[in-house]
């Protein structure tokens, strides 16, 4: 539950703090905007536009810089406040491009974003950004393909001599470190 409460970080802390019971709002973030998925030409894409300096740099590339300038929408509080207001300024230029060629170039911009892919999708995109996200655990015959482990350290890699156990292959042993064998 602790977990639980403490992944729900946006949320739990403004429950804690200001007493804001949240409510639903699918995948929008309750205190920046946009930051949520917006619909493109093809299928939607998430930008996330989470401070004044990206919003600006989101505008130029949807080529409405005005929108930027314009007191409703000048800072995040403002851009949050009036979200119903702006979000179809930001769909209207972004329904006029496939998802791919936004993302292109929003990254370029420096612009947080990404689209929603299925897990083939998140496994070619993460193969673009060079990632290696599959790696063969064993070798010979039980060489089994998986996913790379996400978390790389210089010192302690991971590793993946070992295949996944055979049904029961090192069953004797556990059984005797689960009855509490000194040798286990």
């Amino acid at each position: 539950m602790s977990s639980a409460l403490t992944g729900l970080v946006n949320q739990s802390s403004a429950y804690v703090a200001g007493g804001v019971v949240p409510f639903r709002m699918g995948n929008a973030h309750p205190s920046v905007f946009p930051y949520e998925p917006l619909p493109t030409a093809d299928h939607d894409l998430i930008v996330a536009a989470a401070n004044d300096g990206q919003f600006r740099k989101l505008c130029e590339v949807l080529g409405i810089p005005e929108v930027a300038d314009d007191p409703r929408f000048a800072r995040n509080a403002d851009r949050t406040a009036r979200r119903d207001e702006l979000r179809p300024l930001l769909v209207e230029r972004l329904v006029t491009r496939p998802a791919d060629e936004w993302f292109a170039l929003l990254v370029e911009a420096g612009i947080p974003s990404g689209p929603i892919n299925t897990i083939d999708g998140g496994f070619a995109v993460a193969e673009r950004f060079g990632l290696e996200p599959v790696v063969v655990v064993g070798e010979g015959e039980r060489a089994v393909p998986t996913t790379r482990h996400p978390i790389r350290f210089s010192e302690t890699p991971a590793g993946y001599a070992l295949p996944p156990p055979e049904l029961d292959e090192h069953g004797a042993e556990l059984r005797k470190w689960l009855e509490g064998g000194a040798d286990a």
